[in-house]
């Protein structure tokens, strides 16, 4: 019997549910049924504790319940709620999709468990995203939405801290969660190690939990060889997020940057970075209220990556 198949209290806390399935998305851009399949075989494996959700645009939701056997468990999704980005159309086409949503809670081929919901652009240098994300609140409680983990994420540029400490405070104000996107197909689509830090502890002092997505392809930081593109790790953003009100933005902006795998530990003790330990209660707690996973378009990727850190122990 394997670690694997019953991890182990520190494993569980800080990587049960970790990764939603993005396999839709680029690089991976899967085909529905391809992307289906996969998802599937992942839902079956030795690592089912670590899958999170199969995250979907609301554009293919149709095409996704054609691509689902009427037999299989109900698929639970993450919905992305792709409306265009010109803030003129935007509210109408939220408006459409929210109450297509509502329509398809009934629908057993699979359970919309959350929804991703990036913002429209500012169309002004004195807007803020507070009236934006308020009545982006208001019309999911109208279509009777509320209830599910809402991931709202602000355009490139949102990260300027005039606006993203008044954003986290909203999102805080309205009960909803925040969305980080650590990469892109170009350089300028990943945030710099101060960018990140500045997000994480925002969402802390806000007490707004978030989620990420995109260029978290490994579990440590690195460069990438084919692009050359620094690439953020998804074990250096959850340590960021279990060490947050630990020293200063100093000991964040270090955590986030360390690029040695040997300076990470999982194990019986919890999640260590140096000299810094959080264990399992305090991982489990993190897991809560502060990061709740990222996306990924791969999930065999981070597994194997795990496996040869010997963070998860070989399969037998």
């Amino acid at each position: 019997m394997t670690l694997s198949t019953h991890p182990a209290a520190s494993l569980s806390a800080a990587l049960g549910g970790l990764i939603d399935y993005a396999g839709l998305f680029p690089p991976a851009r899967l085909e529905m049924a391809p992307a289906v399949a996969e998802y599937a075989q992942a839902r079956a494996g030795a690592h089912a504790w670590m899958l999170g959700r199969f995250i979907v645009p609301a554009s293919r939701l149709g095409e996704l319940r054609d691509a689902l056997a009427a037999e299989q468990p109900p698929l639970p999704l993450s919905v992305i709620v792709d409306a265009p980005s010109d803030a003129r159309a935007w509210f109408g086409a939220v408006r459409q999709i929210l109450a297509r949503l509502e329509a398809l809670r009934a629908e057993p081929r699979f359970t919309i468990e959350a929804l991703e919901v990036p913002l429209p652009r500012l169309t002004g240098e004195r807007e803020t995203y507070d009236g934006t994300i308020g009545q982006f609140a208001m019309l999911a409680e109208t279509h009777g939405l509320r209830g599910l983990p809402i991931f709202v994420e602000l355009p490139t540029g949102g990260e300027r801290a005039d606006l993203l400490a008044g954003a986290m405070a909203a999102l805080g104000r309205h009960r909803l969660h925040a969305k980080l996107r650590c990469g892109g197909i170009t350089a300028d689509a990943f945030p710099s190690v101060d960018a990140v830090a500045a997000f994480v502890t925002a969402a802390a002092e806000a007490g707004v939990a978030f989620k990420a997505t995109a260029g978290l392809h490994h579990p440590i930081r690195h460069v990438d060889a084919a692009t050359g593109f620094p690439m953020h790790g998804f074990l250096n953003l959850l340590a960021a997020a279990a060490f947050v009100d630990r020293g200063d933005g100093a000991t964040l902006r270090a955590v986030l940057a360390e690029k040695s795998a040997s300076a990470f530990a999982l194990d019986g003790d919890g999640l260590r970075v140096g000299d810094l330990l959080a264990g399992p209660d305090a991982l489990r707690e993190m897991r809560g209220a502060r990061f709740f996973g990222y996306g990924s378009c791969s999930f065999a990727e981070p597994i194997a990556d795990l496996t040869a850190l010997h963070i998860l122990p070989a399969s037998e």
